[in-house]
């Protein structure tokens, strides 16, 4: 704790505040954990997110995607490697993690609409 907050909200109030004079600060924020993710996001509320957690690790994207985005949708950086990378372990690598890729795109375009 530091004056009475968790660091992780210390940190992301100074990135928010003081840190970011020149507009080029992301904070990581991880999608198995919304409910933190909402927090930040009140007190970061113009920084992107760069979001690790869906997929393999099992972040709830839905509940991610509304927690973090911006009022406008945008703001969220998800990254899924290995449910992409690892989409399969034969000759069809390439084109089952395109296919892994674009679901998530869409599934993520599905919840801004």
């Amino acid at each position: 704790m530091i004056e009475g907050e968790p660091l992780y909200i210390h940190i992301a109030r100074m990135a928010q505040n003081h840190w970011n004079e020149h507009g080029n600060i992301s904070l990581v924020v991880g999608a198995t954990a919304p409910e933190e993710m909402q927090r930040i996001r009140q007190v970061a509320p113009e920084l992107p997110f760069l979001v690790p957690g869906i997929g393999a690790q099992g972040g709830d994207l839905p509940a991610t995607v509304k927690a973090g985005r911006f009022p406008d949708g945008h703001g969220l950086m998800i990254n899924s490697s290995r449910a992409i990378l690892y989409a399969s372990k034969g000759d069809d690598f390439a084109d089952a993690a395109r296919k892994e890729a674009a679901a998530l795109r869409a599934a993520i375009e599905q919840l801004n609409t």
